[in-house]
């Protein structure tokens, strides 16, 4: 049995199963899931689980390089938005418009975790990162200059 972090199988089997580049996205209650898009609904009451708790507990288990919200959310939930900016650490909170997340993005979700949230503007979109440090670890592999940067980043964790 796993000790700590994230027990729910289903929410690690997603983790387990994403490549570099796939769209793992946290939503509130409300937001309308393509039937395409597979959903772990973690949803048990009103803002419970909440969608940054459900974000704290991801990040330490979920290799990301890009993190996209709502840029209704910055202006129109604003702390919100603040809490989502101070649990990401690996990458800038990008903005997208809602209806662009709903029409474009999320369709292209392999996995949607559904929260009890009841937050207005409240989904997270996480992409998919590698390793870098391991992946351009090995003698006479050039590392190029934007992957660099991830590992900077790692080694200053």
């Amino acid at each position: 049995m796993k000790k700590s972090g994230i027990l729910n199988s289903g929410v690690m089997g997603a983790i387990a199963g994403l490549r570099h580049g796939d769209l793992l996205v946290i939503s509130d209650a409300g937001l309308p899931v393509p039937e395409s898009v597979r959903v772990i609904d973690l949803a048990i009451e009103k803002d419970f689980p909440d969608v940054v708790r459900i974000l704290e507990l991801i990040t330490e288990e979920f290799l990301y390089e890009r993190v996209v919200v709502a840029s209704e959310q910055r202006e129109n939930n604003p702390l919100l938005y603040s809490k989502i900016s101070s649990v990401v650490r690996n990458c800038d909170v990008s903005l997208e418009p809602h209806g662009d997340i709903l029409m474009n993005l999320l369709p292209k979700a392999k996995y949607v975790i559904r929260t009890g949230s009841f937050e207005p503007w409240g989904n997270i979109l996480l992409y998919s990162g590698l390793n870098a440090p391991l992946w351009f670890a090995k003698g006479g592999v050039k590392t190029p200059p934007a992957y660099r940067a991830i590992i900077d980043r790692f080694e200053g964790d």
